[in-house]
């Protein structure tokens, strides 16, 4: 069944009819052509399908188009300001964090949330807020590396 659901997507306003139980990985892949955000495991554990609610780092393929409504939602195309990439994109690209690319949607979306909460996270502080988003290419050194470079600029 169809319903009305409205929200902020990367800053813009959607009103959209569709299937209110459709899950927010897919209405953004398919509907909405967003597909920054991956499909991994479909049930949440590889971080894949990391999307941000309102500032919070969350499982695109666990959440339904309902639960979304009168929210804020940022995915990967999002989180840049026109030809500035955040800080945390700009971290992965210098520290050479995308080897394969698949992961790192989910991973820099996550990162984003545990540095708004915690913006002077450890090392270890980084490797357990980035713990359930699995990387298989090796590139998760670089990857703690680059969020830590944005940690400890915030101290300056």
């Amino acid at each position: 069944m169809k319903k009305l659901v409205q929200f902020t997507l990367n800053g813009k306003p959607v009103k959209l009819d569709t299937e209110a139980d459709q899950s927010l990985l897919w209405f953004l892949r398919d509907d909405l052509e967003l597909t920054g955000t991956k499909y991994g495991c479909g049930a949440g554990v590889c971080g894949a399908c990391t999307v941000l609610v309102d500032g919070t780092a969350q499982r695109a393929c666990l959440l339904d188009v309902q639960s979304i409504a009168n929210r804020k939602v940022t995915t990967i195309e999002g989180l840049a300001e026109g030809d500035k990439l955040h800080p945390v994109q700009q971290a992965f690209v210098e520290n050479d964090a995308l080897q394969c690319g698949y992961c790192t949607p989910g991973m820099i979306l996550s990162a984003v949330s545990l540095l708004a909460e915690n913006p002077n996270a450890s090392e270890a502080d980084i490797i357990d807020g980035l713990d359930d988003n699995l990387c298989r290419c090796g590139a998760h050194k670089r990857i703690v590396k680059a969020v830590r470079s944005v940690a400890l600029d915030s101290k300056a």
